[in-house]
């Protein structure tokens, strides 16, 4: 139900960032300030009429926006035309100045996936226009690690795998060196399919991005930078150790309490952790003294008994 408010904040967002890549649009005067044939023509009628059609046609295309709003045929999802524009590129900008600057700058868009080639959603038609479609990114002596990302609303006829595997054939046939990389890709293929159109884009920093999300890229650093302690921690010689607290049953069950409290080191003369198991902390701040073992022994003893 935010379709216009989504429209709104695309033409913003889109305005500010074309006026900065392409410089301000240009505002075309009205049909009845063009100019008009010479009185000479007027004279001849069959003239006359080609050139009024002439004119119409013109003042059409001037009138043409930028970027203009166009029923996408499916829910939740806006279709923006453009005019003289790069959308790859100009989405890439706007995501890579939103990536830097950490600022919010829209509410009710979530992704912005540019669109850079269309085709009847049928999958011979598809393959006939991948062919021509991929070959700047991936035709020899072109080349990089790929991975082909799939949406479908509103079809039914068209099968995911089957897509993936033929695109990716294509892709291959291009130059063998293309791989497949699904971690961190140098390009990524969008394929979105909305009724009977088949919608085609190469992206470049789709992982980094976050899927191209306008809400998720503006927090993904600090998503990066903060780190599940329950998940794994750095010990002090360099190695990582998993950390899994225990829970209420090994407290109570002295058996399973002496189980969960086994720590294999990396290193036979690393110290384990030796008392609480519902809460542990790994503070690893070197080699242990040999002269140690037998305290260590000592004080393990104790706490079975203790159990």
């Amino acid at each position: 139900m935010n379709e216009r408010k989504c429209v709104e904040e695309a033409y913003s967002l889109l305005n500010e960032y074309g006026d900065d890549m392409y410089g301000p649009e240009k505002q075309f005067a009205d049909k009845d300030q063009q100019p008009s044939g010479s009185e000479g023509e007027d004279d001849d009628v069959e003239a006359a009429l080609k050139k009024e059609v002439g004119d119409i046609k013109a003042s059409t295309e001037m009138r043409l926006r930028r970027f203009q709003s166009v029923e996408s045929g499916a829910n939740n999802v806006v279709f923006i035309r453009t005019l003289g524009i790069e959308p790859e590129k100009l989405v890439h900008h706007i995501l890579q100045d939103i990536y830097k600057t950490k600022k919010k700058k829209t509410r009710v868009i979530l992704r912005m996936l540019p669109i850079s080639g269309t085709c009847k959603a049928f999958l011979e038609d598809m393959k006939k226009y991948a062919e021509t479609f991929l070959e700047p990114w991936f035709k020899a002596p072109n080349k990089g690690t790929f991975q082909i990302v799939y949406k479908s609303r509103n079809n039914s006829h068209m099968n995911r795998e089957e897509v993936i595997k033929e695109l990716a054939g294509i892709v291959g046939s291009l130059n063998s060196e293309n791989k497949v990389d699904l971690t961190n890709p140098q390009y990524t293929v969008v394929v979105e399919i909305i009724k009977a159109v088949c919608c085609l884009s190469v992206v470049k920093d789709y992982m980094l991005f976050r899927k191209y999300n306008l809400q998720e890229v503006v927090k993904s650093a600090k998503d990066l930078s903060q780190l599940n302690p329950k998940q794994a921690v750095q010990t002090g010689n360099g190695k990582e150790a998993k950390l899994e607290s225990g829970d209420k049953s090994s407290e109570n069950d002295p058996a399973e309490g002496k189980n969960n409290q086994q720590v294999v080191p990396e290193n036979s003369e690393e110290l384990g952790p030796t008392e609480s198991i519902s809460e542990t902390h790994l503070v690893n701040e070197g080699v242990a003294k040999p002269e140690l073992a037998s305290q260590v022994t000592e004080r393990s003893e104790s706490n079975e008994n203790d159990l």
